[in-house]
């Protein structure tokens, strides 16, 4: 996509690769986020006994909402947006269908799965106490669905930095 060319005939070569190049590394660092919770550390919380999972859960809940993890995870769904725009508004450039997907794969599957699923189970999460009966009824159940979320966060996530990966080669 490095060809773009704007307006007043100067290339946007430069801005739209470090578009791609940033899209890339933000879907690549959430990829691998969320690819460890859905390949060990839910498996190994829901191993724990006595609600000690639960409560570690809760506690990482709690510690990732930091303004490190929130750049990376607005910043990326943004930059997201803006490739997606840019793709529509020069659709016949190499590799402006990779961005427009990559754009909406994180959208949708990273940020919006995030959104409308994982926070609201998160949230749900919190109201329940490891000490009751309810709740380590809830964290068996909640461990089930937000893992099942989560994996598609993760493949959304990961499909997204390969399509900004080929919109650079593009």
């Amino acid at each position: 996509m490095g060809s773009l060319i704007m307006a007043d005939g100067a290339s946007a070569a430069g801005w739209v690769d470090a578009l791609i190049f940033l899209n890339a590394l933000g879907c690549g660092l959430m990829a691998g986020l969320f690819f460890v919770f859905s390949n060990s550390a839910m498996t190994a919380l829901s191993r724990l006994e006595d609600g000690s999972g639960m409560n570690a859960m809760q506690a990482i809940n709690a510690a990732i909402v930091n303004p490190t993890f929130l750049l990376l995870f607005f910043g990326t769904a943004c930059l997201s947006a803006v490739s997606a725009a840019a793709a529509l508004l020069h659709w016949q450039q190499p590799g402006s269908v990779w961005m427009l997907a990559g754009g909406l794969l994180y959208l949708a599957g990273g940020f919006g799965v995030t959104v409308i699923c994982n926070v609201p189970l998160n949230n749900k999460l919190a109201a329940h106490r490891p000490d009751t009966a309810e709740g380590l009824d809830f964290w068996n159940q909640y461990s089930l669905v937000w893992t099942r979320w989560n994996h598609v966060r993760t493949f959304c996530s990961a499909a997204a930095l390969g399509c900004f990966v080929l919109a650079a080669a593009g």
